[in-house]
């Protein structure tokens, strides 16, 4: 019986001991041998969904205008463009598409300088554009300004010095900060980030 009760415990021991040295380690005790690669999850940056709109044709962009421009003198000229900056922001379902402060470009089409017999300088602009963010949304729109004339005092002149005038018109000036409107030229999709 001693000798069956020995040969018992012998083969048990044996097995409980393999039974241990195979069984899982807790994870707290796992490390990473050298050079191996880890288990743990990565986490990659999502970026933001893109909503997307449509501007449609004939939207109105009022613009300001950077500079003065004006048909005095050599300081402007026929097909110089210039500056301007979207003045409120434009909206397409109450979400802004393009917000104020956007840049945006004009050109000179037409200048006459002042003359005598009180004949008044003369210049027209049209809107080519708007920049946003690299994207370009043609615009139309055309505006004429003309100097205030003076055709009474050049009357004057004529009747008081025989002939001799000296009396002219004045030059047209658009002031810098001068609002113009302007409209989408075609139907233009725009991609908005939203806020986070």
């Amino acid at each position: 019986m001693k000798n069956l009760t020995a040969l018992v415990v012998a083969l048990v021991l044996p097995a409980s001991a393999v039974a241990q040295s195979t069984s899982s380690p807790a994870p707290s005790d796992v490390t990473p041998a050298p050079g191996s690669v880890s288990t743990a999850p990565v986490i990659v940056a999502v970026p933001p969904p893109v909503n997307t709109f449509v501007l449609p044709t004939n939207s109105e962009v009022v613009l300001r205008l950077s500079d003065e421009l004006t048909s005095k003198g050599k300081q402007n000229k026929v097909g110089q463009t210039f500056r301007l900056t979207v003045a409120y922001d434009v909206k397409v379902a109450g979400t802004t598409v393009i917000p104020s402060g956007t840049p945006a470009v004009g050109e000179i089409t037409f200048k006459t300088g002042k003359g005598i017999f009180g004949k008044s300088g003369k210049l027209e602009v049209e809107l080519r554009h708007v920049d946003l963010n690299g994207q370009r949304i043609p615009l139309t729109g055309k505006y004429r300004q003309e100097g205030e004339g003076n055709t009474t005092a050049a009357i004057g002149a004529v009747v008081l010095a025989a002939g001799l005038l000296f009396v002219t018109g004045k030059s047209a000036v658009i002031p810098r900060g001068k609002e113009l409107s302007g409209y989408t030229a075609q139907s233009t999709t725009i991609q908005v980030k939203p806020l986070i």
